[in-house]
């Protein structure tokens, strides 16, 4: 029994963004997809580990063989939203050995010498891994459209680059999970604040956050056209409600678990005779 036994349906349709997809209509503090609570979602979440690791298990290895295929897990999310709790409690579940985690910061005098997908492309995942973007290209897409840090013309230009990237992505095997955690502008004052009133959280924090809340529409604007140009059949968008933390980690494995068991990945087969070895062995 995996963590799906806790789905009274799945997750993978409740939360894709398709036709007609508003934001705004999605509610944070839901749970679409599961009636349990906390308490349940924690146990679904301990069981999915295991199945997580043993998919992981089985991508690395085959990789070691000549298999290409890999997966890609991208997060994007408000402040506090929880892109660091997906890291810990669902990628940390598995071997550090198969997983690339990149977070992506503001561009450096020589990343900005380049095309925005060029610092991207140098972070993708190999053969057998899961890679994680912590913030990815969508920044240029999302904060550039309501900074102003590109012309209109070349924020739409970046639409089609994205796609034309994650389409090349999935040509070379690439199963790309694309997540944006949603939460709540109130849950988000309430996570900040318990920043502010803990000492050992104040690293977290930064005034710059608080800049970021006061263009919260902005924002939702800007990932609803994101969602509308890029959320596409190689490439979909899922869209998280993440008032409640568990259920957020509870999705992302969720999908995680969907994606790498539909590569059938079966143990790869010993390239030498298994039963002269272990004669050899007791020989030995």
């Amino acid at each position: 029994m995996g963590s799906e036994a806790y789905w009274d349906e799945d997750p993978s349709g409740l939360l894709r963004v398709g036709p007609g997809f508003r934001l705004a209509d999605v509610d944070p503090d839901a749970h679409p997809g599961i009636t349990g609570g906390k308490h349940a979602g924690v146990k679904a979440l301990a069981e999915g580990s295991k199945i997580l690791a043993d998919l992981q298990e089985r991508l690395f290895a085959r990789s070691r063989l000549g298999d290409l295929r890999r997966v890609l897990l991208v997060i994007q999310a408000t402040d506090t939203a929880g892109k660091g709790g997906i890291v810990k409690h669902v990628m940390g579940a598995v071997n550090p050995q198969g997983v690339q985690l990149t977070s992506f910061k503001a561009p450096t005098p020589e990343e900005s010498q380049h095309d925005f997908l060029w610092r991207v492309r140098r972070a993708e995942p190999g053969a057998g891994m899961i890679g994680v973007f912590d913030r990815s290209h969508y920044e240029d897409v999302l904060i550039a459209r309501v900074r102003n840090l590109a012309p209109p013309d070349e924020i739409e230009r970046r639409y089609d680059a994205i796609n034309g990237f994650e389409l090349s992505l999935a040509a070379l095997g690439t199963a790309v999970v694309k997540v944006m955690l949603h939460i709540s502008r109130d849950e988000q004052r309430t996570r900040l604040q318990d920043r502010l009133d803990r000492p050992e959280k104040h690293w977290k924090f930064n005034p710059g956050d608080i800049d970021e809340r006061e263009r919260w529409d902005e924002y939702q604007a800007a990932y609803q056209v994101a969602f509308e140009r890029t959320s596409i059949s190689y490439a979909p968008w899922h869209v998280i409600p993440a008032n409640r933390k568990w259920y957020a980690r509870l999705a992302v494995q969720h999908l995680l678990i969907d994606a790498l068991e539909s590569m059938d990945l079966e143990w790869p087969a010993a390239d030498y005779d298994v039963e002269e070895q272990k004669q050899r062995l007791a020989a030995s």
